[in-house]
């Protein structure tokens, strides 16, 4: 429904020069880390238990070697990794959309991704106070077209068993088929999909139903301490920018949404010109060239979104707190980050920092900020950062929550983790244990269809090369140590960060230091 977890994404979303799964692309989150953990460490007590029942009480040599280790030949096989990319096929419509195919036949099934340079930050061509418009938009594609109404296309769409969605972020939007591929289930799911497209109901009733849902959610976004933070860190970050406002909108601007406006921002955005196609599937390259035009051939041709203006970072630390009645304190710090990298050169300098910010901020246990600020201070269950690059220069964040009366304190020491890190600079041993982790995690974008279209529908919405792909690997490899960290210093400024924080009590009041 809302995108203000837009800003938030990622790593799942990665940085820009690790290619994520999806276009939300998603990572573990700290949570499921420390299930993982439990259950390891459970499972490592019970069989520990076990054994010492078996071996009665036989003294143990912690000091002497594993014995057992000489004896894993797997590790004389150590080779290095050969990753095998799918095979992309590029080809246009007659309308001029390009369109990327992957053909797999493992299973039988077929995956869409249309993509329209024409997300949220686009909300203010159409009205000039109309943000949520988009969101708006996506959501009635699905709620009926001018030949079904709202139940009888949900009833197609279930009979079916396909998944038909459309979404709106910041900066696309994204309409998505899954479905059998066999013509049965095919043929009909894309009509489904081109008269959500071409023809929706945008049904007076329905949009009003919609929008008092809506606002309902957002109200009940105001007792959402996470919401609240990245709201206020948007607003803040992008002032005047199309990326500040949410993309859900707001309580003032959703009631003013008219169907008027959602036939405006399909007719201008909506659009051949304005679009791309990814198609993975049980498909040969003739059916997917049929498949394309099917579905573009009812677009208007229209005209390419404008270009975005970039914004303008702050020039000075900003501090802000929203009270709130809570025992913890949640902290969104950062800054403006980078915008997509579609050249080689750029390309290389965000793998770069990629590798240095899993060193500092990574959401894993080995990264610095986890380290310090969880298991040495105590102040929080979890701390991670990312960069989430987007056409226009996207942000730079660090979250975590902590108790209200450490919120100053657990700042405080992790701008001091920062900067120690900007300092001396991440080891060669950093360097080199995430350059493995991602060289051997890369393959894993490739484990489903979904994750295969995910990226091939990423690259052709930001226009990059089949090279971004087969240089990933090499990219990683060229990553040298001065160059990292040389990356580092360039792209963060802790001193100029801006700092929001919700909860009881306001860091900022006493600048003494509670430890």
């Amino acid at each position: 429904m809302t995108q203000n977890s837009d800003l938030l994404q990622n790593r799942k979303k990665a940085y820009s020069s690790i290619p994520s799964a999806t276009a939300t692309m998603q990572k573990l989150s700290h949570l499921s880390v420390g299930i993982l953990l439990g259950l390891t460490t459970l499972t490592a007590q019970a069989n520990t238990t076990g054994a010492e029942e078996y071996r009665g009480s036989a003294a143990v040599d912690t000091s002497a070697p594993i014995a057992a280790l000489s004896k894993l030949t797997s590790l004389d096989d150590d080779k290095t990794l050969t990753v095998t990319i799918p095979t992309i096929q590029q080809f246009k419509t007659k309308a001029g959309v390009p369109v990327r195919f992957v053909q797999t036949t493992a299973l039988p099934i077929v995956d869409i991704d249309l993509r329209f340079n024409a997300g949220s930050a686009r909300d203010g061509s159409i009205s000039n106070t109309g943000f949520g418009i988009a969101n708006m938009t996506a959501t009635m594609l699905t709620q009926g077209s001018k030949r079904l109404d709202e139940n009888e296309f949900t009833r197609a769409v279930e009979t079916l068993g396909i998944n038909l969605n459309s979404s709106a972020y910041k900066d696309m939007f994204i309409v998505s088929l899954r479905s059998l591929s066999d013509d049965k289930h095919l043929l009909p799911a894309v009509d489904l999909m081109t008269q959500m497209l071409s023809e929706p109901a945008f049904d007076d009733s329905i949009l009003a139903r919609n929008k008092a849902r809506l606002l309902v959610g957002l109200q009940q976004q105001k007792q959402d301490p996470n919401s609240l933070a990245s709201i206020a860190f948007s607003e803040a970050l992008y002032g005047d920018h199309p990326y500040a406002h949410p993309s859900a909108g707001t309580l003032e601007s959703v009631p003013t949404i008219e169907k008027q406006q959602l036939i405006d921002f399909k007719n201008r955005y909506l659009v051949a010109a304005n679009a791309s196609v990814a198609i993975t599937g049980n498909l040969t390259l003739e059916q997917a060239k049929k498949l394309a035009e099917d579905i573009t051939s009812k677009l208007p041709k229209g005209q390419p979104a404008t270009e975005l203006p970039e914004p303008k970072p702050l020039s000075q630390a900003k501090h802000i707190h929203i009270p709130f009645p809570s025992t913890q304190t949640t902290v969104l710090m950062g800054q403006l980050g980078d915008k997509r990298a579609t050249d080689p050169q750029s390309q290389q300098k965000q793998t770069n920092f990629a590798v240095g910010n899993e060193v500092l901020a990574g959401g894993d246990f080995n990264a610095r900020l986890m380290t310090e600020i969880r298991q040495n201070l105590g102040y929080t269950y979890g701390i991670s950062g990312s960069m989430n690059p987007m056409l226009a220069r996207g942000p730079y964040q660090i979250g975590f929550s902590t108790r209200n009366d450490k919120a100053r304190a657990a700042i405080d020491a992790s701008l001091a983790v920062i900067n120690d890190t900007l300092e001396k600079g991440i080891t060669s041993t950093e360097m080199r244990l995430t350059t493995d982790n991602l060289k051997n995690s890369f393959p894993m974008g490739f484990a489903s269809n979904a994750g295969i279209n995910g990226l091939l529908g990423m690259m052709n919405f930001y226009q990059l090369p089949n090279s971004y792909l087969t240089d990933y690997v090499k990219r990683v490899d060229q990553v040298k140590l001065s160059e990292v960290n040389q990356t580092m210093q360039d792209t963060l400024k802790p001193d100029d960060f801006l700092i929001v924080t919700v909860g009881q009590e306001n860091p900022w009041k006493d600048k003494k230091t509670n430890k």
